[in-house]
């Protein structure tokens, strides 16, 4: 008996903008309960990898496989369907609803109440600062808290796969480091694998259990979080860490 495909495997995905190729022939994998981390220099392609996996960008070449499946072509609506769904970096909420608005809008796939219940529940569970904003303006929540809800609205479909794209862009480092803990556990209590573009490189390979590293388009370097921090040549050339 085999053991069961990745949740997500991009086999020599090429992908971009029209004509313009930004990444080209990437192979990378996530698997079951996993954290992986794509990290890069900036314009190295890792937003427009995310994309590309979920339709929002175009793929070029290559496949997109989801739980064994080819879903290459799937618009994103089917994509998240059918489990994936991907949180972008910037106008990720509804500002103009209330909190639970926000969250209620991110179910609209799932018609049992009782299960829009739970994934509620879920969510409070792991981000207990916003239950008591239910009823506030998403709009006027902290930058952080933001990121919070816009999490939580992907969440409320049930995905066994998440992609976020530079959830602590923007944050002051304290509330981004802050963030990216409070994302371990999101695997650990929403039983979900999570793809993460970020710009905290160091702390995203600490808490990651692997990582990818992106440098004009095409992947450099791959392996478990400590030996990617481990080499100095990554460090220097590729994700800005220093000291």
């Amino acid at each position: 008996m085999g053991s069961a495909p990745p949740v997500l495997e991009t086999l020599g995905l090429t992908g971009g903008y029209g004509k313009n190729v930004i990444v080209e022939g990437v192979n990378i994998s996530v698997g079951e309960g996993e954290v992986v981390a794509l990290v890069g220099p900036n314009g190295s392609g890792k937003s427009t990898l995310l994309k590309s996996i979920y339709g929002v960008a175009t793929v070029l070449g290559g496949r997109v496989l989801f739980r064994g499946s080819d879903v290459t072509k799937l618009p994103p609506e089917r994509k998240t369907a059918i489990g994936m769904n991907y949180v972008p970096q910037t106008e990720n909420i509804f500002p103009d609803l209330t909190v639970r608005e926000n969250l209620e809008m991110g179910a609209y796939l799932v018609r049992d109440e009782s299960l829009v219940r739970d994934s509620m529940e879920t969510v409070f569970s792991i981000f207990p600062q916003l239950r008591g904003f239910q009823n506030v303006l998403a709009g006027s929540l902290s930058g952080g808290q933001q990121r919070m809800l816009a999490v939580g609205r992907a969440l409320m479909t049930r995905p066994k796969l998440l992609l976020l794209d530079e959830p602590t862009a923007g944050l002051a480092p304290k509330i981004a480091l802050e963030l990216l803990d409070l994302l371990v556990n999101v695997r650990e209590e929403a039983g979900v694998s999570i793809l993460i573009v970020e710009q905290h490189a160091r702390r995203a390979l600490e808490l990651a259990d692997r990582g990818y590293v992106l440098v004009s388009g095409r992947i450099a370097a791959e392996g478990d979080g400590k030996s990617l921090l481990a080499r100095e040549d990554l460090q220097k050339l590729f994700l800005g860490i220093t000291g």
